[in-house]
């Protein structure tokens, strides 16, 4: 009698693989390690979703292709309708994982779906595109595939121009009738360690002179050649009593060594063209419907840590300071317009050049470009509320002696908490603002999107300037009599 295994089960079982992850110094099978446990068992429990009858119309869809339900981040969105699915499958995620998990799949699978469903736009720059990334994105949602994206180069010198650190950027550097050899280096890989598939490219314009730099490929991370090089653990050994995020929701990030890693020509999407791959980087729909999940997942996550701050200063009998009430009024501010913005572009969704309902960029531009000075300001206001409070948590466990315990009792309850209670909110709060996992989020936060002073540029010169030019006109035509 066989038994079927659940999808969850199926996406750790395919990572059973020759894969190289190292951690610690030791190449290590992720599925068997203490630092991944918590996440995959995150991860496994996510697309379970998709079996489970009370969740499974909300996070996917019935799909004719491939004769089963997929998880709407696959959707190509025809209609305002469609639009608002997939809004409510990554909140369903998001919400979870309380927005902690910042490049769960539904992300990169936005961003394959966006390529694909404007495929034919590519067809000047390299006709043989549309062809590959429809035939992978057929397999990806057939395999239910966790993909992840990786882009950005090591930092070695970055006031050289670009290219001139050729040695360090991926490239080809070799090919033949079967496909090409790639040696160099990516940063910084989220979640690749427990990938199925890495669609790597380069992130900044590529000089023409450099056609060996211009590539997009799709690389297996059991590939031989490929390593994948940790950071430290944040999920270690007492992580599942005393730092539940950690244990539950560490993203692991990788630096990649490409060590002559070979792609089959039918994963090699884009190869010697640097004007192509810099459409692609530029690729509207991709962005639109991949940072629609993102500022998605930013609201749950400004929408937890202000639940947490908001508990704290009830426990410890602030909540009613007129300057605290100010702080706290801060952080639904922020959490308030994150979601206004991201009702506006659903709202305003239309369809492009090929029919495909996408959401109003510019919000979630707008989003996007304060979330990464709203989440850090978030973090300051739970530290100041909290303050030393986030410093007197006992270490271990609370099943001390019985002198110990009436201790802890009288002195660190709060208003309404008993001390063990209050002690696990200020443990929730610590990971959020002072252990490792809360550093790692401040940062990405910050710089997960890119530059920030470029994109925020950006949105400046991109921005229909005459229309406001036009509302000055009047005025400079107006006489000094007048």
């Amino acid at each position: 009698m066989s038994i079927t295994m659940s999808r969850g089960q199926a996406y750790v079982q395919r990572l059973n693989d020759e894969r190289n992850v190292w951690l610690d110094g030791e190449r290590i099978q992720v599925t068997g390690h203490q630092a991944f446990q918590g996440t995959l068992q995150t991860i496994e429990g996510l697309f379970n979703l998709v079996d489970d009858p009370e969740t499974r119309e909300t996070v996917a869809y019935w799909d004719e292709q491939t004769g089963s339900y997929v998880h709407r981040s696959f959707l190509v969105p025809r209609s305002l309708p469609d639009v608002n699915s997939r809004a409510d499958a990554f909140r369903l995620w998001a919400d979870r994982t309380y927005g902690v998990m910042s490049r769960l799949s539904d992300y990169a699978r936005s961003r394959l779906t966006g390529w694909y469903a404007t495929r034919h736009e590519m067809t000047a720059h390299d006709p043989a595109f549309a062809g590959k990334i429809s035939a992978y994105f057929e397999q990806a949602k057939r395999n239910d595939a966790f993909l992840t994206i990786v882009q950005r180069d090591p930092q070695i010198n970055r006031s050289l121009p670009v290219g001139e650190d050729e040695d360090a950027m991926l490239r080809i550097v070799k090919s033949n009738a079967e496909g090409v050899v790639i040696r160099g280096a990516k940063m910084v890989a989220t979640a690749a360690p427990y990938a199925d598939d890495i669609i790597a490219y380069p992130v900044q314009r590529i000089p023409g002179h450099l056609p060996e730099l211009a590539h997009m490929v799709i690389v297996a991370a059991g590939s031989p050649g490929l390593h994948m090089m940790c950071r430290e653990s944040f999920a270690t050994k007492d992580t599942d009593k005393s730092h539940l995020l950690s244990a539950q929701y560490d993203e692991m990030d990788a630096v990649l060594f490409f060590d002559d890693v070979f792609v089959p020509w039918e994963r090699v999407l884009l190869h010697n063209n640097p004007e192509a791959v810099w459409q692609i980087r530029c690729n509207t729909a991709s962005a639109s419907l991949a940072y629609h999940q993102s500022v998605i997942r930013l609201h749950s996550k400004l929408e937890f840590i202000t639940a947490v701050t908001s508990a704290i200063a009830k426990e410890i009998g602030v909540d009613s300071f007129l300057n605290v009430q100010e702080q706290l009024g801060e952080l639904i501010s922020q959490m308030q317009t994150i979601e206004g913005l991201i009702i506006a572009a659903e709202a305003q969704s239309k369809p492009d050049a090929f029919g495909n309902w996408l959401p109003e960029f510019k919000y979630i531009e707008t989003a996007r470009n304060l979330g990464n000075r709203y989440y850090p300001r978030a973090v300051e206001i739970l530290k100041t509320i909290a303050a030393g409070g986030l410093i007197q948590i006992p270490s271990g466990t609370f099943e001390m002696n019985e002198k110990m315990g009436s201790m802890i009792g009288k002195y660190l309850g709060g208003v309404t908490m008993q001390a063990p209670e209050k002690i696990r909110l200020f443990q929730l709060a610590w990971e959020l603002t002072g252990s490792p996992l809360g550093a790692r989020h401040d940062l990405y936060e910050r710089f997960y999107a890119g530059d920030p002073v470029r994109n925020r540029a950006n949105q400046y010169v991109q921005y229909d300037k005459e229309r406001l030019l036009g509302k000055v006109e009047p005025w400079l035509r107006r006489s000094l009599k007048d």
